[in-house]
């Protein structure tokens, strides 16, 4: 893959960014049913659908780092083959379970064997660097927040013929025919890596050090996914009455405003990533703040709105550090390890939201959001290096 962005470079990173999202489509659009697949499997309250809720992703995050310095190691195209097949393996797994014990072993493959996004940004990151790997990683996360909004759908719309339960062995297809086209994708060269990265080593000083980068990624994924276990349950409470379909477009209106706004955004903060995530941060905790006193529909859809705006710009902002980040560095263990960062922040939001929620109702996790990303706002502000605010 060229680094200069040749159509042949661009179209390599739309067949990555298209492979996560069709990849994707069981890991995110599934579990939202366990409440129907746990009674199937003698669970018959599914008392374990939180449990297991987060299975995925705290064995995910144990495993990420390694796979990402085996990635270093032995080669990114291969280890992005392998998470690939090992989704398929474990949704083969889930979806011909007979036993709460056999699907939860599923899902424990699952986090482990996958990791599919940390190993394509591996790929990418070695591949590409500056503007583009950013723009690369702006992409892969609207792959994210498309398959977050259109999976649930579809997963619905099957219901009606296969039970969601059954939908994990006929989506394990998915991710197999991810591994197939992502074969015919050439494995970036060691010998250009190579040289890259001690040439950037040199020249190159990052706008924020890896631990910041990991803090910032862990709080910004805290601060958004706590709200989400929830949501529904906030919308029925203030808005009595609201159905399904609308309640499910309320929880998608910030990731359609990633998909309509992100690289508008790239472009507008590409050179002030710090600033950018700051502002995101402020509309986070705007937007959950309002979350917490909003009593009609209107109102409810425009602090999603804010809250999309803040979604956008922090998801854009560090994908842009991130990339930075990646200059004179070994890709594979440097997202390895953002991903564990990543998931311990998702695996923490949903503890929080459901202590917080069983204590003092649905609005708990979206104000306790609001106040960890105020935290982050301010120490964004004032703790980063000012020198460094812009190239």
């Amino acid at each position: 893959m060229s680094t200069t962005g040749t159509d042949s470079g661009r179209a390599q990173v739309y067949a990555v960014a298209g492979c996560y999202f069709v990849a994707s489509f069981a890991a995110l659009g599934l579990p939202p049913y366990l409440t129907e697949i746990l009674p199937e499997l003698g669970d018959e309250k599914a008392r374990w659908a939180g449990v297991l809720y987060v299975v995925p992703t705290v064995f995910g995050a144990l495993g990420a780092p390694l796979w990402g310095r085996l990635a270093d190691r032995f080669g990114r195209k291969r280890l992005l083959l392998r998470a690939q097949l090992g989704l398929t393996v474990s949704f083969l797994l889930a979806g011909w379970a007979d036993s709460l014990l056999t699907f939860t072993l599923a899902l424990v493959l699952q986090g482990i064997l996958g990791g599919t996004f940390a190993a394509s940004n591996g790929y990418l990151g070695a591949a590409l660097e500056g503007p583009a790997l950013s723009r690369a990683l702006t992409l892969m996360q609207g792959s994210a927040r498309a398959a977050l909004v259109a999976a649930p759908i579809v997963v619905g719309s099957l219901s009606g013929w296969l039970s969601p339960h059954r939908q994990y062995a006929l989506l394990a297809v998915l991710p197999l025919t991810a591994a197939v086209l992502l074969a015919l994708l050439p494995e970036p060269e060691r010998g250009q890596q190579a040289a890259r990265r001690a040439e950037s080593a040199v020249e190159h000083t990052p706008l924020v050090s890896l631990r910041v980068l990991y803090t910032l990624e862990c709080a910004f994924v805290f601060s958004t996914v706590i709200s989400f276990p929830y949501l529904i349950s906030l919308v029925d409470e203030r808005v009595p009455g609201t159905s399904s379909a609308l309640s499910g477009v309320l929880f998608a209106l910030p990731h359609l405003c990633y998909l309509v706004a992100a690289l508008p955004v790239h472009s507008a903060f590409r050179e002030r990533p710090l600033g950018g995530l700051a502002l995101g941060f402020v509309l986070i905790a705007l937007g959950l703040a309002g979350h917490g006193v909003a009593g009609s529909l209107t109102s409810l859809v425009l602090v999603r709105l804010v809250l999309g705006a803040g979604l956008t710009l922090g998801l854009v902002c560090l994908s842009v550090l991130a990339a930075d980040c990646a200059h004179g560095r070994a890709p594979g263990g440097m997202f390895g390890s953002l991903e564990f960062f990543s998931k311990a922040g998702a695996v923490a939001a949903g503890v929080a939201a459901a202590v917080g929620s069983a204590r003092f109702g649905p609005a708990a996790p979206v104000l306790t959001g609001g106040a960890a990303a105020a935290a982050a706002a301010l120490a964004t502000l004032f703790l980063a290096p000012r020198t460094r605010w812009s190239r």
